[in-house]
């Protein structure tokens, strides 16, 4: 639950609290939070195993779209893309070619043309 919230958000939320309760009420109001955050989390697993009781097998089923969903939450395009560029073996599409082109020879473009010598043709670039 408290993944996202770090250590000083928490000092605030402290800070905050000595200011507006004052000390003498800000452990029963901590307490009292601490309380009802056990207590929802209670309720949750409880819904949760009740609901798995219910379903059988098919809450499995259910449970497989939404980790698939959790993924795609923290999905990293950057990432991805550096992944697929640097994989050792590059995956072939459904007609057999590869889905990376291979290099080109550079070394026609490393010396200069002669005279009357026609530059070469880039399909790609056109």
């Amino acid at each position: 639950m408290f993944d996202s919230i770090g250590w000083l958000e928490i000092l605030v939320i402290v800070v905050a609290g000595l200011f507006i309760l004052g000390p003498e009420r800000l452990p029963d109001a901590a307490a009292w939070v601490g309380k009802t955050v056990r207590k929802v989390r209670d309720y949750a697993t409880g819904a949760r195993e009740q609901l798995k009781q219910e379903m059988g097998p098919e809450f499995e089923q259910l449970r497989k779209p939404l980790e698939d969903l959790r993924e795609l939450r923290n999905f990293d395009p950057k990432r991805a893309i550096t992944k697929h560029l640097w994989d050792d073996e590059p995956s072939e599409k459904p007609n057999g070619h590869p889905a990376v082109p291979p290099a080109r020879d550079t070394t026609i473009r490393d010396r200069p043309l002669e005279s009357g010598e026609r530059p070469p043709y880039d399909p790609d670039a056109t």
